[in-house]
């Protein structure tokens, strides 16, 4: 009496130009996210790697912490540098953020 009876509509059809007209924004905003963000991340890592690897003895490098140093010895996961005369410190090769000119530091 006071419930009013409900009926069920029928479904609308999906179409299918209009799926791909939703997803659209969703893909440009992938698609521009990865050439302004992941590539160049990409690229700065592989760069990074490859002066990592290229790291030799007598190179005066950065590190990570800043400090300012020449390479005494070179491992495969550790590197050794001179930051003053008779201080060596043994860090990760990885902890080098950039190799500098030689004669860069006196």
């Amino acid at each position: 009496m006071f419930i009013s009876s409900a009926y069920a509509q029928a479904a609308a059809g999906g179409d299918t130009q209009s799926t791909i007209m939703g997803l659209l924004p969703l893909v440009l905003m992938f698609v521009v996210l990865y050439f302004v963000m992941i590539r160049p991340q990409m690229k700065r890592q592989k760069e990074h790697k490859a002066m990592v690897d290229a790291i030799a003895k007598g190179d005066e490098v950065v590190t990570a912490g800043g400090f300012l140093g020449k390479v005494t010895k070179v491992g495969e996961i550790y590197v050794g540098v001179e930051l003053a005369e008779g201080v060596e410190v043994q860090m990760q090769r990885t902890a080098v953020v950039q190799v500098l000119p030689k004669g860069t530091i006196k």
